[in-house]
This record gives C-alpha cells, structure tokens and sequence, in this order.
C-alpha cells in the first residue's frame, strides 16, 4: 500500500480569515479523506507573541511564528496559506513562491492587475500548486448549478443578475480600519464582495469581455482607529474633537457586463446595505430554464424548467444528494452543511492537485482574470464609459 502524501501546512494570519482556513484544516482529513494529509504545522501573525502563541493553541497549529518570512524559510513547511490583509498578499506569495511552496491565497489576490499577474506569474515559474480562495465556488449547490448548465439543461444563457450586500460600516463612527483605506485594501466593496460575485460569474457563465461601472463612497470621513486605542469607543465617539481621516475606497459599487457568448450581467455589490450580514445572491436564466441561489440558504438551488404548461413556477431543490458536487463526505441526504464546510471542501480541492499534480481550481490565473474584471469596472466609474476587459 502506498504511503500517504503528508503537505505541512504554514497559515499566515491569524485573525477572522485565520479562523475560517483553521476550521478547513482540522476538518479536512477526518471528514474528506482527501489523497493527501494536512499537517497544521505552524501559524503567524503579526500580534504580540502572547496573542499569536494563544490562538495557536485556540486554533490547533502545533507551532507559531511572528516573523512570515522565517516561516516561509522553514524546511519543514510544505505549502503557505496567505490569510492576511490584502497589501501583504503579493510580497507573501512572491516569497513563497520562491521558496518553492505550494500556496492558497485569499481573494481578492492582490490590490490591482499587475500585481495578480505577478504572483501567477512567480508560481508558475517555481512550478507550484497555487489556489484563490473563493471559497463560495465549494459549495455544493454552486457546482450543481455549473454540471446543470455545462450540461445544457438551461440551454442559451442570457442572463447573469447577482448582489453580495452587508451592512457593518453603516454606522458613521465606525472607525477607518484598513479595509477603508485605498494604498491597503485597493478598493472597498468592488473587491471585498465583488470579487465573489465577479469570480461566481465567470465560474458558471464565462468569460465577461467589457463593463459599465459606478463607485459611491457614502461616508468619506470616519474617526482614526488612533482614536479609538487611546480614548476607548465611548470617548472617541462622544468627542467633540475626534480626529477623522478620509475613507478612500468605494462604499458601494454597481456594473453591467456584457460576456463572451452573448448573456448580459448585472452586479451590486455594498456594504451599507441595511440588514443585510451576508447577502450573496445570484440568478441565471436561459433560454430552457433559470436557477437561483442565496448563500443564506446556501444548500439550496430554486429551479424553473421551461415546458410544464400551467405548472410552472420556481421550485426548490436539494444539493444535498449523495450524487451532488461537493457532497461527498459529507452527512446523509438532507443534513445540510454551511459556512465553515465550504473551507474544507476548499482545502480538499487544494490537497487533491497537489496529489495528483494539478493546478486545483480555482487556480491563481483564475484569480487573474477576477482582477482584471475588477479593475475594468473601477477604470470604467473613472471615465463613466463601457470598459473593455483586460486580456490575461
């Protein structure tokens, strides 16, 4: 019998992302049994050591690091997962790359095009296995709906109509973390949210060949986070002197697209959307049937088939058939699974590339062609003109 691939695992970042990648890492061999093994070998993170030593051990990383690069030089570490700020992603993954590690980045990969191609570029060079983190590819009502339309069972697509709404910096005091601040992030809502909905697209409908596109910043000035370390929340909300800075990323974004193959799309993407927490949601229709999905209930596609007369109408079914996608492993029919298990299943497609020498999907060139839709779209709310796609 053969021995078992073993890939250490060396997680960068340690905060919410950090956690989520954690919960794929300690679920993926039990659950999935996937043909090679992870080890959680070790954790960095740029807190005090005592912060990134406890949630090691909250974790269940058998190591940590406060330095990435020492960690990215380990010998004993087989493959990188860049879960840290969006600025730090391409310095992360060119090291890793050099370094010869297998990496999975989260999305979006970089702040802007050059970047992204850089990274794809690095890794294609050191002949590593490189992954993009969009994680909501995983689930399994997502891959039905990509076997139903590679299948035909929608005929001609024409329409693709999706939304990704939050609402948690709706609140004008809330204070301006990195996420606001342009030189970290890259954009705002464009590529935190529509980065999901741009990749989804090109995941099951293809190739989108120009866009038409509009940035809204609400609240432009919002308190210092200085403020709030040193004053406390009350205080520095209460202030009559709070020092603000300007919020330099787009609050909320919208933009059509044209495909390839004829369909037309409509995104919105906001974060000041009011009761909404995670909203992402999407609608396909074709020229024989239409489905829908909401993460929300995300174990569910709503289905309509063209041709059943007086009978026609939306209805609701289950991607949790032993036959589904992604459902393997997984819990009998009808024990639905949510967030977390899109991670492991997230981490099973990287384990299984790199055990049967594969780019897994999504690969980093995926991740190119998300940016460069993206960047289209913001070059597009510059000049308030249709902007075509740049060629990657």
């Amino acid at each position: 019998m053969a021995t078992q691939k073993v890939v250490n695992v060396g997680l960068l970042g340690c905060g919410f992302m950090g956690r989520a990648h954690s919960f794929g890492y300690r679920n993926v061999n039990e659950m999935l049994h996937p043909p090679a093994k992870v080890v959680m070998k070790c954790v960095s993170g740029t807190e005090p050591e005592k912060v990134v030593k406890a949630a090691a051990a909250d974790m269940g990383w058998q190591e940590y690091e406060t330095d990435w690069r020492r960690m990215i030089e380990r010998d004993d570490i087989d493959m990188i997962d860049i879960a840290t700020p969006n600025y730090v992603h391409v310095e992360q993954a060119l090291a890793a790359a050099e370094a010869g590690k297998h990496i999975l980045c989260e999305k979006p990969m970089a702040n802007g095009l050059d970047d992204a191609v850089a990274m794809a570029r690095a890794a294609a060079k050191a002949r590593v296995k490189a992954m993009c983190g969009f994680t909501y590819r995983q689930a399994p009502a997502v891959q039905l709906a990509r076997q139903m339309i590679e299948s035909g069972e929608l005929g001609e697509i024409y329409h693709f109509r999706a939304t990704y709404l939050q609402d948690w910096i709706m609140d004008p005091d809330f204070p301006l973390v990195w996420r606001l601040k342009k030189e970290l992030a890259g954009s705002g809502a464009l590529g935190d949210l529509g980065a999901h909905i741009t990749d989804m697209a090109l995941f099951l409908v293809g190739t989108i060949k120009e866009v038409s596109g509009e940035l809204h910043t609400f609240v432009k000035q919002r308190p210092l986070m200085t403020e709030f370390a040193e004053r406390g929340k009350e205080k520095a909300v209460g202030g009559k002197k709070v020092r603000k800075g300007s919020v330099t990323v787009d609050d909320a974004c919208m933009w059509c697209a044209r495909f390839t193959n004829g369909a037309l799309g409509s995104f919105e993407a906001s974060r000041f959307a009011g009761g909404r927490k995670n909203y992402h949601a999407w609608q396909i229709n074709g020229s024989k049937g239409s489905i829908g999905w909401n993460f929300e209930h995300m174990n569910y596609l709503d289905y309509w088939k063209d041709g059943e007369g007086s009978r026609q109408g939306f209805r609701q079914i289950s991607a949790t058939h032993p036959e589904t996608p992604n459902w393997q492993g997984w819990w009998p029919d009808g024990h639905v699974i949510g967030y977390g298990e899109c991670f492991v299943n997230e981490l099973r497609e990287m384990l299984t590339a790199i055990a049967e020498n594969r780019q897994p999907a999504p690969s980093f060139q995926d991740g190119v062609k998300c940016q460069a839709v993206l960047e289209a779209v913001a070059e597009s709310a510059g000049s308030r003109q249709w902007t075509a796609v740049p060629k990657v």
